[in-house]
């Protein structure tokens, strides 16, 4: 293969082959990729701006929201997750009460937020009733705040658990108030890899269904890789792969997937480190590389030309490798998330309030606009 060539068709937005995306991962230098990658987000962007969405090619968008989690009881056993537990853990189990979600949500919106990112687990004893209830009480009690809430496990869940279809669950879920569908437990969509940290999850086809779903019906909805455990190059190429073609199956003028969000796996104190998986049971630890980092978001951008946003998680890299990631491809540094549990738990530590946010995207060169879930201007 000749890396200008192939390079030369990613920056004419082209679908690679699972064998070109290998070689740009393998072979093809950071420098390169990187520039191939800035020179489509450019693109892109000044695309988008003349769209009416927030962007341009010297822009960086940003979010103020906040992630409440609706519960820590899940029984899928990830093995990457310390915040959930059991449900005979009657000590640790909970199941947040709709007056506890009131204060979270009164102060996100003096922060400025517009939106709650609702997450749970996959708890055994909540079916589609209770988040008909929950999600219907909190619209009726701040009808403008936007919930972007659950992921295709827990839809998967409740229509399991209440005897559903997945398309009669999400319709309830939107009548009562649901606006978005976050990109939630794809970890890395190859079953023997899902099979490895995640056993109790649904499977990678489970996963896309409950997308292409979502997208028939023109729920605006977010996809998402965790990397950096016991994933191999190809493994990544291919769950890219696997978004680009659901994406491109969307029925014309709809939203499909808004953004594309990849983050790396923290291992502190979670069973893949104290256990590791079959068959040599070593602990699995957390492998972060910036350059690493950066690649991923390169070929991301490179491989998902149908997707419009690419997102950095400075929560897990932390600003200046965040900062990097936005001359790599990546237009978007997320939101300021007001509250996180999950990944904290694991060891990630970086904080940013709205000041922070948009210093960190200005040293990085651009001017930062603040959007809202669609990457509308706010």
């Amino acid at each position: 293969m000749i890396k200008e060539d192939i390079l030369d068709k990613a920056r004419r937005r082209e679908d690679l082959t699972e064998r070109e995306a290998l070689f740009l991962w393998e072979r093809v230098p950071l420098c390169d990729l990187a520039g191939a990658a800035d020179d489509v987000r450019r693109e892109v962007m000044a695309e988008a701006a003349g769209a009416g969405y927030a962007g341009g090619p010297g822009v960086v968008t940003w979010q103020i929201d906040r992630n409440v989690n609706i519960t820590n009881v899940c029984v899928s056993g990830c093995k990457f997750c310390n915040f959930h537990c059991r449900p005979a853990e009657k000590e640790r189990a909970s199941v947040l009460a709709l007056e506890e979600y009131v204060p979270r949500i009164e102060e996100a919106l003096a922060l400025g937020a517009d939106q709650l990112l609702l997450q749970g687990g996959l708890h055994p004893g909540l079916g589609i009733e209770f988040y008909e209830e929950l999600f219907g009480e909190l619209k009726r009690l701040y009808p403008g705040l936007r919930l972007h809430a659950l992921g295709p496990p827990e839809v998967a869940h409740i229509a399991r658990l209440s005897g559903l279809g997945v398309r009669e669950v999400l319709e309830r879920l939107v009548a009562a108030g649901l606006d978005s569908l976050p990109g939630a437990g794809a970890e890395i969509l190859v079953d023997e890899v899902r099979r490895a940290i995640s056993p109790g999850k649904p499977t990678v086809v489970q996963w896309l269904e409950v997308m292409a779903e979502a997208h028939r019906m023109n729920l605006p909805t977010s996809a998402t890789m965790m990397y950096g455990h016991v994933e191999t190059p190809r493994h990544i190429v291919q769950h890219l792969i696997k978004l680009r073609d659901l994406q491109a199956a969307r029925p014309e003028g709809t939203h499909g997937f808004v953004a594309f969000i990849p983050w790396v796996f923290r291992s502190d104190g979670t069973a893949l480190e104290r256990e590791g998986v079959a068959p040599d049971f070593k602990p699995v630890v957390s492998r972060f590389s910036p350059l690493e980092y950066l690649r991923v978001i390169a070929l991301s951008r490179l491989v998902l030309n149908n997707v419009r946003n690419i997102q950095a998680s400075w929560l897990t890299v932390g600003v200046q490798v965040a900062q990097m990631a936005l001359h790599s491809g990546a237009n978007d540094l997320g939101s300021i998330m007001i509250e996180e549990n999950v990944v904290s738990a694991a060891g990630a530590r970086n904080q940013f309030d709205a000041e922070g946010i948009q210093a960190a995207i200005r040293g990085a060169g651009f001017e930062p606009q603040l959007r809202d879930q669609l990457y509308k201007l706010r």
